[in-house]
């Protein structure tokens, strides 16, 4: 008898790159079977005329920020993960660990005992590694003293079994290219996965992924680009994927993510917003908008913007400043993978957070043609399960994790817009993690189910 049966739906099958009617049996959190006519006991679900894919795997997001873990988590970030068909999450990116090395302990307690929307997946962010060493200052050097407190202090990250370290550049002007590829260097793990927001968009974008490829190179280790769209977009995609295409090509493991909207979004305080940005991004004041009460959706003027960056430095804003068409290409490019960048404050922020994946497949498939839509599916389920080590996850196989999601490929549509960044996506019946319905037609029934998974149980992560 199984637990679970899917019958009737169309099956996403990457090996082929096409899409198969069969039925799918579960039992004890894992697909058993996958044929036509499956019979036997347990629930069924009959999913006639829907697709049945594997769990999204979003390969950059951003984590809860935690308050109070003596009380039930308010899931902001994670639930929205969920009601969009995401099933495991890669965060702690751009440097940032928004809770510290303590929050992630007090993280993996809490997912052990209470359980969370989805499965977490953590890297240790360098610029959180600095400051528990003392550079506090996002514009200081590090010293060789002080890289070797960096070093010694990720060790407590690695214990705790992260994935890999991400760098925030262009938060972090202090970590210059000297200092990041001395840190780079002396890494003496081989089973880590490095992440990158770079050092400068617009114009030095491409020097910027240059800097990142040697980094690569150096280090040995495999090198993720983040959100490329939010950096190249402005003129310089082009040749921004083809310096990465070129590393490829000599044998280095360097890729990218992209996120399906033509705004970036940031904290209003960061250094992202320096002096000379309206130069750099070629727009004025009127290009940002703030996502957050007491000025929820204003568009910037200069005494705004001035105002909010003093006052409310930690306020999210969405930037309006890319081009859809480079956007495109980059999620065509065959090492780009989907991702979300979700990151939100009180449940507000850029609309890519409730929205990414539904947008993708209602949007750039079904009406603007721009990818197939079972390149779409691989481009958000196995391409980033590949590069994470998830050799269980991404693909509707025997054996492998019933980690699923089903939508309506007529129907399934974003709703989150830059004014309301925080509504529901539609067209999505079910959302299945570790062989349980936890979604159903919008409504989360379960979100106890998620968990921390560990660098060990990673391909990568197994010396």
């Amino acid at each position: 008898m199984y637990d679970l049966i899917i019958k009737n739906g169309t099956v996403a099958d990457f090996d082929s790159m096409s899409f198969k009617d069969v039925d799918i049996a579960i039992k004890d959190g894992k697909i058993v079977k996958i044929e036509k006519d499956i019979m036997h006991g347990g629930q069924v679900i009959d999913v006639s005329g829907a697709v049945v894919a594997p769990g999204i795997i979003d390969s950059h997001m951003h984590e809860e920020k935690l308050i109070d873990l003596s009380l039930p988590i308010d899931y902001d970030i994670s639930n929205r993960m969920l009601k969009m068909g995401v099933t495991t999450c890669i965060a702690g990116q751009c440097g940032f660990n928004f809770n510290g090395l303590d929050g992630i302990k007090k993280f993996k307690s809490f997912m052990k005992k209470k359980g969370g929307p989805v499965n977490y997946i953590f890297l240790a962010g360098y610029t959180t590694l600095r400051e528990d060493c003392g550079v506090k200052d996002r514009y200081q050097e590090a010293s060789d003293e002080d890289i070797d407190a960096i070093l010694d202090r990720f060790k407590d990250y690695y214990n705790q079994g992260v994935a890999g370290i991400s760098f925030g550049l262009e938060y972090s002007p202090g970590t210059t290219e000297s200092e990041f590829l001395k840190f780079v260097k002396r890494l003496k793990d081989t089973d880590l996965l490095l992440s990158a927001h770079f050092r400068q968009d617009g114009p030095d974008a491409p020097d910027s992924i240059r800097e990142l490829v040697e980094a690569s190179r150096l280090s040995g280790l495999p090198m993720r680009v983040s959100h490329i769209g939010s950096c190249s977009a402005l003129g310089y995609m082009t040749e921004s994927l083809d310096i990465i295409q070129k590393a490829r090509e000599e044998g280095l493991k360097v890729d990218a993510d992209c996120y399906p909207y033509d705004a970036f979004s940031t904290f209003i305080g960061s250094a992202v917003f320096d002096d000379g940005w309206q130069e750099r991004l070629n727009v004025d004041y009127s290009a940002i908008t703030l996502t957050c009460d007491p000025y929820k959706n204003v568009v910037c003027d200069k005494e705004t913007f001035d105002k909010v960056r003093k006052e409310y430095p930690d306020m999210t804003v969405v930037a309006r400043v890319m081009n859809e068409k480079e956007v495109i290409e980059a999620l065509r490019s065959p090492f780009v993978s989907i991702a979300s960048d979700g990151i939100l404050v009180d449940g507000q922020g850029h609309p890519r957070a409730a929205g990414t994946f539904p947008r993708v497949l209602g949007k750039f498939v079904r009406e603007d043609h721009a990818l197939s839509l079972i390149e779409a599916l691989y481009k958000m389920t196995l391409q980033p399960a590949k590069w994470v080590g998830l050799d269980k996850k991404g693909e509707i196989k025997e054996n492998m994790d019933a980690d699923i999601f089903i939508f309506n490929p007529d129907t399934i549509s974003d709703k989150a817009t830059y004014e309301v960044s925080d509504l529901s996506p539609v067209g999505i019946s079910h959302v299945i993690l570790d062989g349980k319905v936890v979604l159903k037609e919008g409504r989360i029934l379960d979100n106890s189910v998620g968990r921390v998974i560990e660098r060990s149980e990673l391909s990568h992560g197994k010396n």
